[in-house]
């Protein structure tokens, strides 16, 4: 999956592509499950998994759950 990083929070990144990111194992659950997709906006990643939003992940702000998935699991924070 590639994501259009020009309007994503640095903050954002560093945490989602980094290795030792806090979101880094959801960015590998995102690559490896054809389910999900992810799309940018306000700064922000929203995933959805099957059309339905899931998780919405901000820079400095605590990430938003939108549904129970399995993908919450990777939460660390």
């Amino acid at each position: 999956m590639t994501i259009d990083t020009t309007n994503m929070c640095s903050h954002l990144q560093k945490k989602l592509f980094d290795a030792e990111g806090v979101y880094y194992p959801i960015w590998q659950a995102l690559q490896q499950d054809a389910e999900l997709t992810g799309v940018v906006r306000n700064r922000q990643l929203h995933i959805y998994r099957n059309g339905k939003k899931v998780l919405v992940l901000a820079g400095k702000a605590q990430p938003k759950v939108i549904r129970d998935d399995k993908l919450n699991e990777l939460l660390s924070v």
